[in-house]
């Protein structure tokens, strides 16, 4: 009678159903069908004894296969009901979202409970899952925050600046002779609305002397705001201004190597005297140490107005380079063109070319990008030879649990049944393991940026809810084969299976 019920029969068959029944267990069964016929349920009975029968609305006798009476029949105490054609479907009415609902959560309390019951065969299982998910989320962070330390480290060259260059590109042996570039031009940049700031630069390489030190030292000539174009960082006095520009001082900010250089016992430079060739330069700011994203710089460095280097060095009108610094949000390219419009205009032709900083940000991150892609798949290779791993696990549980699956089905659970609760268990395992991934890779990424202080590991959400998308993913895929065969057995077969 339970197995009738339990997956909510209209017609229940009871084929003698008060066999071998002691008299009063005859009669507790017989009140039990009652109360589901008056319930809405179509009870069909098949038996020998006529007082069994005498309980049914309609007896129908056979002899010898064929029927020898058909009669409607009123049960002692009972009015003959109605038939309208109608009668109350209660399995019907329980079918619906609830029920569905219900069967889901039952599976998933199976599941659960398989999962508790083996928990070395679970940890087994989702470990290939926990390695592959640790491993794509970690590698994702460690791109990320790749990328981000090479694009700080470009921006520390410069943010979004485009520098202007005589000739037709690098390498042009005729650049030298190309001397149309003017503080005028820089000027001129200076007043377009998206340009944040400009200076010029010119170049020189000198010996620069204090006491009995002598360094070769890189001279630049540049304007009052390079410093800002740069992203340099006065760590020690200050920079030159533009009346120092416009009046030509030999006022000089020098870099920490030219600091260390000349004043190796810690003394301060602001105010001494550094001799650059014939010319002698006041000290009057240090810049703070800055990183090259090329590697280590020891060079010396030494920056003067450029007016200073061009009058008293160099003997020039002509500028090296000139670069401008473009405002935060504005497109890169789009003011390029700009600033190369304005320039060929005022030439009469275009005798410089131009190199974007944007363009070098571009490129790292495409190639970063690349790189992050390749070592995730890579990864993912992982997370597909954990997938086989929980797929190999689950059929051997379901050789394993082949007396239990029998069981079920044979207290009436469905094929559909038996898929749900194995599924829902290669899911859980599968989002559990997830879980578990994501944590490991938080974990290294907190040890690795405690060990590490050039760059941190950078975690983004997104690569954390594609994980468990993958986790899920990976337990629907490989889950279903199991699950399949473990629904398709026959309840007879596995019953018998010791």
């Amino acid at each position: 009678i339970a197995r009738a019920l339990m997956n909510g029969g209209d017609v229940i068959l009871a084929d003698e159903p008060t066999g071998a029944l002691d008299s009063a267990s005859g009669v507790e069964v017989m009140n039990i069908l009652k109360e589901l016929h008056a319930d809405g349920h179509t009870i069909i009975l098949v038996t020998h004894d006529a007082q069994v029968a005498s309980h049914a609305q309609r007896i129908i006798e056979i002899s010898d296969g064929c029927i020898v009476a058909d009669r409607a029949n009123t049960p002692e105490g009972e009015a003959v009901p109605q038939t309208t054609g109608t009668a109350p479907r209660v399995a019907a009415q329980k079918e619906g979202w609830a029920a569905v609902w219900g069967r889901v959560g039952e599976a998933a309390q199976m599941a659960v409970r398989a999962m508790v019951g083996h928990k070395l065969r679970t940890l087994l299982t989702m470990l290939g899952i926990i390695i592959g998910i640790a491993s794509v989320v970690a590698v994702v962070a460690l791109g990320e925050g790749s990328r981000q330390k090479i694009l700080a480290d470009i921006s520390d060259m410069g943010t979004n600046t485009v520098t202007l260059y005589p000739g037709e590109g690098f390498g042009d042996r005729r650049a030298g002779r190309v001397r149309s570039l003017t503080a005028d031009d820089a000027q001129a940049i200076a007043q377009l609305t998206y340009v944040d700031s400009v200076t010029p630069g010119v170049q020189t390489s000198v010996t620069a002397r204090r006491g009995n030190v002598d360094k070769t030292t890189t001279v630049s000539g540049v304007g009052e705001q390079f410093f800002r174009v740069r992203g340099y960082t006065i760590e020690n006095g200050s920079a030159f201004d533009e009346d120092s520009v416009l009046r030509r001082t030999q006022d000089a900010v020098i870099d920490p190597n030219t600091q260390d250089a000349f004043f190796p016992n810690g003394e301060n430079p602001l105010g001494k005297v550094i001799l650059l060739g014939n010319v002698p330069a006041r000290v009057v700011g240090v810049t703070a140490k800055k990183d090259s994203p090329w590697g280590a710089n020891d060079s010396l460095t030494v920056w003067l107005p450029y007016t200073t280097v061009m009058s008293r060095m160099l003997g020039t009108t002509y500028l090296r380079e000139i670069t401008v610094r473009i405002h935060d949000g504005v497109d890169s390219k789009a003011a390029e063109s700009g600033v190369t419009a304005l320039v060929t205009q005022r030439h009469g032709k275009e005798d410089f070319f131009t190199m974007n900083s944007d363009s070098i940000r571009q490129t790292v991150e495409k190639t970063t990008a690349t790189m992050t892609l390749l070592v995730s798949a890579i990864a993912l290779i992982s997370l597909v030879v954990g997938g086989i791993g929980v797929m190999n696990i689950m059929l051997v549980s379901v050789t394993e649990r082949t007396q239990e699956i029998g069981v079920r089905m044979a207290v009436g659970a469905r094929q559909g049944d038996i898929l749900r609760q194995f599924l829902i268990e290669a899911v859980l395992v599968c989002l559990l393991g997830g879980a578990l991934g994501v944590s490991l890779a938080l974990l290294i990424g907190l040890t690795f940026n405690q060990a590490v202080s050039s760059f941190r590991m950078v975690f983004s959400v997104a690569s954390m809810v594609a994980a468990f998308t993958v986790s899920t993913l990976i337990g629907v895929l490989f889950g279903f084969l199991p699950a399949r065969r473990a629904a398709q057995l026959d309840p007879v077969d596995a019953l018998s299976r010791q």
